[in-house]
């Protein structure tokens, strides 16, 4: 039987509950994940792409067939290199689709044998994203159900320097 990899791009600038969330969906579901780090010119991140790799490592040490790797460049492109089939984007709401069906729609046009599979988060994270729980951290506000405990304390470390 085929073995099937996966990426799960994004800048994970932290990585939250709702993003671990879909983590898990798709180590369900594919017998390779690889969590990758996009570099986004456009975005100023807190976390350096190293500090982002060795969180989402750390809370994601109890899937097995999850891996951390970062990229800069098209995103197809890399998969193809990965020899993943499978393009994993999380939709939190109808706001997210219409950005999300057109980079599906391009990728689909550039590079046909990558499929884009779209996962919905539980409705408890529907809300969340990575710019609100910053926001709320530059406030120390409590972010136990946002996040893990290792990146709330990484958040801490950032704000409290």
């Amino acid at each position: 039987m085929k073995k099937i990899t996966a990426i799960y791009p994004g800048t994970f600038d932290p990585v939250t509950n709702g993003h671990l969330d879909i983590i898990e969906r798709a180590s369900k579901l594919f017998d390779n994940v690889i969590i990758t780090i996009a570099v986004n010119s456009n975005k100023k991140p807190l976390f350096t792409e190293n500090e982002r790799v060795d969180m989402i490592k750390n809370v994601t040490k109890k899937f097995k067939n999850v891996s951390v790797d970062f990229f800069d460049g098209l995103l197809v492109s890399y998969a193809k290199k990965k020899k993943a089939s499978v393009i994993i984007r999380g939709l939190r709401a109808i706001s997210d689709f219409d950005y999300e069906f057109q980079i599906a729609l391009t990728n689909r046009k550039l590079v046909p044998e990558v499929n884009t599979i779209f996962l919905m988060p539980s409705e408890k994270y529907s809300f969340l994203n990575s710019s609100l729980v910053r926001e709320l951290a530059s406030y120390n506000a409590n972010l136990k159900e946002f996040v893990p405990e290792y990146v709330h304390r990484k958040l801490k470390e950032k704000y409290t320097k």
